[in-house]
């Protein structure tokens, strides 16, 4: 391995998957929702937190409006 390296040299590329990379946010949450998605985390074997985010994922991709009804 190299002391230094000339960066100038380097061939810089853009991370093709850069688009994709995820943001980490602070979000309060019912207790009862984070259990609901932790029991369908260990039904499927897939993080719970990927789990939300597969769901908020699949609502942004299909515009789904939530229907409140304030009574």
């Amino acid at each position: 391995m190299r002391e230094e390296y000339d960066i100038k040299k380097l061939n810089p590329r853009k991370n093709p998957y850069s688009k994709e990379l995820k943001k980490q946010i602070t979000i309060k949450i019912d207790p009862s929702v984070i259990e609901y998605f932790k029991d369908l985390s260990r039904e499927n074997g897939i993080p719970y937190q990927t789990l939300i985010n597969l769901y908020l994922k699949d609502c942004t991709d299909k515009k789904r409006k939530l229907k409140l009804n304030w009574e």
